[in-house]
C-alpha cells in the first residue's frame, strides 16, 4: 500500500549536473551547484517529504553516456531498499536517452524513478526548475507511481516515450506515439494511464554494449562508408525516409556489411526520420525488397532513444539466434512498443 502522507516518504535526489544545477560564469553556464545547494532553492520541500541527496556527477548532459546510465542504475540499486522514490536531476539534452536506458536497466520497479531537469537554472529569478522539481515530488508521492518516468512541464511521460522536441520552451518534452501517463496540476496528480504492476521482483541490468551506430539517410548518400560502419559497430540503426526502406543503391553495401547473423552477430534496425506514427517497412515495394534480401529488426512505434538503448541492453546480454534477439527486441518494456 502507498504510505500515508503523515509518515513522510523518503525521497533520494540524485544529481548529475545539467542546466538545473548551473550558475552563470564567464565561460557560460556551468553545472556547479551541489545537490544540497540545489534543494536549498525549494524551501517547502521538507513539508512534503524527507529529502536526501546523492551527487553522482556534475556534467553537461551532452557529455553523458552509457557508463553514466549504468552508474545511475547502480545508485538506484544500492539505495533501493532505503527510499520510497528516486528523483534524478539531469540536463535536458540527453535526458530522453537516460530515461529510456534506465527503463531497460531497472525493470519491475515498485517505486517511482523520475527524471527531471530544467530549461533555466534554479538559481535564476525566472526558472522552470522549481516547478519541475516540485512536480516530480508530487508524482513520486503518489501511491500509483512506479517505474521510470520523465516529469517535465507538468507532464508525466513514460521513460521510453519521452523526446526533447523544443530547445528553449518550458514544455520541452513530447510523449511520442503514446499518451502522457499523468499531469501534475498544482499539488494534484491527474493520472490517465496506470503504471504497470511489477511482474516479479525488481531487476537491475549491469551491462550495455555501446557499439551502436545511428545512420541518417540523406537523398543521394553513397554506399562507401557502410561496410566500414559495420566493421566498427555491432548494430547499425538506419533512419530511413517515411515508413522505412533502404534505397536500391545501398542494398549491396548493407547486405555485405551485415553478413549472416550467426557468423557476424551484426544487427540492422530500420526506423524512420519522421518523429510520429512509426515505421512499417513492408508497405512499399522498396521495403519489400529489403525484406527479401536480409533479416533486420524494425523500430515500428519506438522512439530513436528507446531503440538505441534497448539494443545496447540486449546486445550486452548476448542472444543465441536472430529469432531470440527479435523476440526480445519486440517484447514490450515500460510501454516502449505496441507492435506485436
Amino acid at each position: 500500500e502507498g504510505m500515508h502522507p503523515m509518515s513522510k516518504q523518503r525521497l533520494l535526489f540524485i544529481t548529475t549536473g545539467g542546466t538545473i544545477a548551473s550558475v552563470r560564469t564567464d565561460q557560460g553556464l556551468k553545472p556547479v551547484l551541489s545537490s544540497q545547494e540545489l534543494l536549498a532553492h525549494l524551501p517547502g520541500l521538507q513539508e512534503l517529504c524527507q529529502p536526501e541527496t546523492l551527487a553522482l556527477c556534475s556534467i553537461d548532459s551532452t557529455d553523458l553516456g552509457p557508463e553514466h546510465w549504468l552508474s545511475m542504475a547502480r545508485a538506484v540499486q544500492e539505495n533501493y531498499a532505503l527510499y520510497d522514490g528516486f528523483i534524478i536531476c539531469h540536463g535536458t539534452d540527453t535526458l530522453a536517452y537516460s530515461a529510456a536506458a534506465l527503463s531497460y536497466l531497472i525493470q519491475n520497479a515498485d517505486k517511482p524513478i523520475i527524471l527531471t531537469g530544467a530549461q533555466q537554472p534554479i538559481s535564476h529569478e525566472i526558472t522552470d526548475a522549481k516547478k519541475n522539481l516540485r512536480d516530480s515530488v508530487i508524482c513520486a508521492l503518489d501511491p500509483g507511481s512506479r517505474g521510470v518516468m520523465v516529469v517535465f512541464g507538468g507532464q508525466v511521460i513514460a521513460g521510453t516515450r519521452a523526446k526533447k522536441d523544443k530547445t528553449i520552451s518550458y514544455d520541452a518534452f513530447a510523449s511520442v506515439n503514446f499518451p502522457t501517463l499523468a499531469q501534475v496540476q498544482g499539488d494534484r496528480l491527474v493520472r490517465f494511464i496506470p503504471s504497470p504492476w511489477p511482474a516479479g521482483p525488481v531487476e537491475f541490468g549491469r551491462a550495455l554494449n555501446p557499439r551502436v551506430f545511428l545512420l541518417k539517410l540523406t537523398p543521394g548518400l553513397g554506399p562507401e562508408l557502410i561496410p566500414e560502419i559495420f566493421r566498427q559497430y555491432d548494430c547499425v540503426i538506419v533512419e530511413s525516409f517515411g515508413v522505412g526502406g533502404v534505397p536500391q543503391r545501398l542494398m549491396d553495401a548493407f547486405a555485405q556489411g551485415l553478413g549472416d547473423y550467426d557468423q557476424t552477430g551484426k544487427v540492422l534496425i530500420l526506423t524512420t526520420q519522421v518523429t510520429y506514427e512509426g515505421s512499417d517497412v513492408g508497405i512499399y515495394e522498396v521495403g519489400k525488397r529489403v525484406q527479401d534480401r536480409f533479416r533486420f529488426l524494425e523500430a515500428h512505434d519506438m522512439t530513436i532513444e528507446a531503440v538505441v538503448t534497448k539494443i545496447m541492453w540486449l546486445l550486452a546480454q548476448g542472444c543465441d539466434s536472430f529469432d531470440q534477439l527479435q523476440q526480445r527486441f519486440y517484447r514490450q518494456v515500460n510501454f516502449d512498443t505496441f507492435y506485436h
